[in-house]
């Protein structure tokens, strides 16, 4: 594939992207527009740990986040949006909510590593 035809085809795909609407708040994890009634505001580092500064995410992906890492694996490893997105289970979980509705929520379920520790 030439560089033109390669660039048309991203183009395509970008063009596809449902665009949010004026004024919606965007999920920074899974980049998807957020109704009011499915906005979490999750703090990047745990207050336990002395966070203060807070991100406004789906309700499904705040869950999962709480789901997979523990506060002080949050605090340690995952406290910003990008370090969240590059771990494997949670790029999975991006993957998958990317495909459904703005609006779309579902219990999230502790991970059997979190369950374990108890």
């Amino acid at each position: 594939m030439t560089g033109r035809v390669r660039k048309k085809l991203i183009q395509a795909q970008l063009e596809a992207l449902p665009v949010p609407r004026s004024g919606d708040t965007v999920c920074p994890l899974c980049e998807r527009s957020i109704p009011p009634s499915q906005q979490d505001a999750h703090h990047l580092v745990p207050k336990s740990h002395g966070g203060l500064q807070t991100a406004v995410l789906h309700r499904i992906c705040h869950r999962q986040i709480h789901a997979l890492f523990t506060e002080t694996e949050l605090a340690r490893q995952y406290a910003t949006v990008e370090a969240l997105q590059q771990h494997e289970a949670m790029a999975r979980f991006i993957r998958w909510v990317q495909t459904k509705p703005d609006a779309f929520f579902e219990k999230s379920r502790k991970s059997q590593r979190l369950k374990s520790r108890h």
